[in-house]
């Protein structure tokens, strides 16, 4: 919580205007709030209790642009929420973006006098939050600094830092472009740090936390305020080193994004051969083994790579193979032949072999 001299300032407002007042922090975290006044809704009682409106009712308020706002403008409600309208007014100082003002207002009643009260307000508790801004922001920059240099694979940035074994998860944001990014990726990890000192940071489209968390909640909650517009993923890693386990998240976080395999959410130990393959520097198609890329040029309906696969992935098992592919073995048979035509190779060599697997593991991490 803010302290009291903002929360007088709250109060004050609420009492001329007869309406509940609150101040967000950009990313619509609560940070104070006056009494109510009959006119609560659900969004506010769980963000008094919770510190938190939720998630979709975050990415509701963010998706008005409300951020942009020059002036008070209007919140419209949402039902589904149980989530009644609100008028709100960006917080500044200096051009910075500190908090969000919001006035309850369910019938639209308030008049122009109210609205100037709130841009007259607006000015006086912007400097009491920017004072804050300043000695908060500090001791935040420097907790998450530390952490990226506990994490580094450098020993001078995280000499002199305690360590231990470790759980590190990594959440990242893809297929899409959002302004809210940071934004989405903070209230995830907050949520998932609550009631224990925060340890996470976020650079750029990944948060990284330290101790790990619920990773289809974190996902959930990113996606709900971005509310839709792109998507995330996420990555575990444990290792006997807090950086150990911070490059095997890293190693997850992109079989998470790559490999449709994992859902969206991929763990280091799930990882088999692609903790290894996943390392390389994405190849360009053309690094492919040529046999292989014989028999993709080849094979214009896929049923032949499939076949292959399979048969692979069942240690040359004619008879698992057939099972899986639910084929008479005759037709495995035939299309076994036709792939040592198209390639060249024998599949009886386990040198053969190796060399069209490892490229058949190669090719979703490849490039076009």
């Amino acid at each position: 919580m803010v302290e009291s001299e903002l929360q007088r300032k709250v109060d004050a407002l609420a009492e001329a205007l007869g309406r509940s007042v609150a101040i967000n922090d950009p990313s619509v975290r609560l940070l104070c709030a006056s009494r109510h006044f009959g006119d609560e809704d659900a969004v506010r009682v769980r963000a008094m209790l919770q510190r938190s409106a939720g998630s979709e009712a975050i990415g509701h308020i963010l998706a008005q642009g409300v951020t942009r706002w020059t002036g008070p403008g209007v919140i419209p409600p949402r039902p589904d929420l149980d989530m009644l309208a609100r008028v709100s007014m960006p917080l500044r100082w200096r051009g910075t973006l500190l908090g969000l003002l919001m006035v309850i207002d369910p019938d639209g009643s308030l008049t122009a006098a109210d609205l100037a009260a709130i841009k007259a307000a607006a000015e006086p508790m912007a400097a009491l939050l920017y004072r804050d801004f300043l000695v908060a922001d500090s001791e935040r920059a420097a907790r998450e600094d530390n952490l990226r240099k506990l994490l580094s694979g450098e020993p001078a940035d995280r000499a002199g830092l305690a360590h231990d074994s470790a759980t590190v998860l990594i959440a990242e944001v893809i297929d899409g472009e959002s302004a809210w990014t940071e934004v989405a990726l903070r209230t995830a990890l907050e949520a998932a740090t609550r009631g224990r000192e925060p340890s996470f940071y976020v650079s750029g489209h990944q948060g990284v936390l330290l101790g790990g968390g619920d990773p289809e909640m974190i996902v959930r909650q990113v996606q709900d305020v971005l509310g839709g517009s792109a998507r995330c993923v996420a990555g575990i890693g444990s290792g006997s080193r807090p950086w150990t386990a911070r490059d095997r998240a890293a190693t997850a976080v992109r079989a998470a994004a790559t490999l449709p395999r994992f859902g969206g959410i991929a763990r280091w130990e799930d990882l088999g051969a692609y903790a290894t393959l996943l390392q390389i520097p994405a190849p360009a198609r053309a690094q492919l083994p040529e046999p292989l890329l014989d028999l993709l040029a080849q094979d214009t309906s896929g049923r032949l790579v499939e076949t292959l696969a399979a048969y692979l992935d069942h240690a040359g098992s004619s008879l698992d193979t057939a099972a899986a592919l639910h084929i008479h073995r005759t037709s495995l048979y035939y299309r076994l032949h036709r792939i040592e035509e198209i390639t060249g190779l024998d599949l009886g060599d386990g040198e053969h072999r190796l060399t069209l697997h490892l490229g058949l593991r190669l090719l979703p991490l490849v490039r076009d």
